[in-house]
Parts: C-alpha cells; structure tokens; sequence
C-alpha cells in the first residue's frame, strides 16, 4: 500500500532555495521548512538575509547568506560555504533572478547582462558547481533534484518591455530540458516551473493594490493570482519521491494564462 505521506514528503532533506528573501523563493524556502525540510538561502543583500533567518528560523532549520550569485565570485564562494557544511543535497531551487523594463529604441546593455547573468548564466554555473554535492544525495537516496523557476514571460509574449528577461526564461526552459538529458543517468531530475503573476517585488509595479490585483486576475482563466500554497504544493511535489518519473518538464504554474485565454 502507498504511504502518501512518505510518497510527497521533503522531511529531512537539504534545500537550497537562490533568492530565498522575498516573492516565490520565501514561500517555497519557507513551504519547505514547515514541511521538515533543511534549507539554505543566498540572496544579494546581508540585511535581507540576516531578516529571512530571523524569521524562517523560528520555524526550523534555516541560514541565509549573502551572495552575488551574478558574479562567478560569488557562485564560487557560496559553492565553498556549502561545502564546508554539507557533504550532500538533496534540492536545488534555481529561483534568483531579475527583470529590466525599458522602451526597444533605449534598452541599455548593461540591463540586458544584468538579467542573463543572474537568470541563465548563474543557473548554469551554480548547477554545475553544485553537482558533486547532488551527485552524492542521488547515490544514498536514489534521486537528487534540480528545480529551476522559469516564467510565464518564456512561454508567452508578454505585453511589456521586458525584452532580457522574457528571453532569459525561455532559455532557462530549454536548459532545464537540455540539463535534464545530461543528467537523467546520474539520477537528477531536472524540472522548471513557470509561474503567472504572484505577488513580489518583481511584479510589485501591477500588483501593489487592490485595484490592480484585480484587473490582473480578472485576465487569468482561474479568475485570481498566484498564491503561496500553489508554489509551495507544485516544488514540494518536484523534490519529493512523487515525481521520481519526472524530468525535463516546464510546468506552467498560470492559473490557465498560457493555455487557456
């Protein structure tokens, strides 16, 4: 008889949650705590992470630490921090990144390197970097997990001028398949999901009052935005034993938004 508990638990694992401080990395690193799990967060900013340990603590195990993960440095650094404490893990969240708006004719470069670095080169890199340490969960557990959160914006043609950042989603969704494949034998599964409007300081700009929750839910097919469960139900299933048969996916996380409207 299937133990549905045991089949869709993360308790005892070791996360590792990437721009777990705020938006859908806090509701997934903090989902994870409260279901048993041992999670690790790097975000750019100390005050930010020194907040999220203060708060996530209470409820289990949980650090947080201030990296750079845009910078080669600063992938190479946290890799070390890990590796001083852990000699395996179990899941790995992708969720860091950033977004730039600005008009065609004046989109700056510098936005344009900002966004691909954080949102597909540090992905790259910090999977990479981070193998040995999944390698070895795969060899005791079985299965070791790559979760990288992708967008809606890499499945659509959004409405704004978020030109770097909608195509460095679309890429981070055909690098999960292509990761996917390289690491199907080592027994890491590597899945994305790519999640509609939630509430962050990401989407803060249209989402910030009621008035405008509104207007963007009334756009969606399930009639409402993201919420914290949603995210938290869909990356618990991914690093648990429930979706040991599943690899090289990119779910839509959208209320209905890609398919349906």
């Amino acid at each position: 008889m299937t133990d549905a508990n045991d089949l869709f638990s993360v308790a005892g694992k070791t996360a590792v949650v990437t721009g777990g401080t705020r938006g859908i990395g806090e509701m997934i690193a903090n989902g994870f705590i409260e279901l048993g799990a041992k999670v690790y967060i790097t975000s750019r900013k100390a005050e930010a992470c020194a907040a999220i340990q203060e708060k996530l603590g209470a409820r289990g195990f949980c650090e947080a630490v201030s990296f750079d993960l845009a910078e080669r440095s600063g992938i190479d650094a946290f890799t070390a921090y890990l590796k001083e404490r852990e000699s395996s893990i179990d899941v790995l969240v992708n969720n860091a990144g950033a977004s730039w708006g600005e008009p065609l004719e004046s989109y700056p470069e510098a936005g344009w390197d900002r966004v691909m670095d954080l949102n597909v080169k540090s992905v790259f890199f910090l999977t990479q970097q981070l193998l040995p340490l999944l390698r070895a969960s795969a060899k005791t557990s079985g299965s070791a997990r790559v979760i990288n959160i992708g967008s809606i914006d890499g499945l659509t043609v959004p409405r704004l001028h978020t030109y770097a950042y909608s195509a460095s989603k679309a890429a981070l969704h055909h690098m999960t398949r292509v990761l996917a494949s390289a690491l199907a034998a080592d027994h890491i599964n590597v899945n994305a999901i790519a999640p509609g409007p939630f509430m962050s300081k990401m989407t803060a700009f249209m989402l910030d009052d009621e008035r405008s929750r509104s207007a963007v839910a009334a756009t969606m097919p399930l009639g409402r935005i993201g919420a914290p469960d949603d995210i938290v139900g869909l990356t618990t299933f991914l690093a648990s034993r429930a979706s040991d048969y599943i690899t090289g996916a990119v779910i839509p996380l959208d209320g209905g938004y890609a398919d349906l409207r």
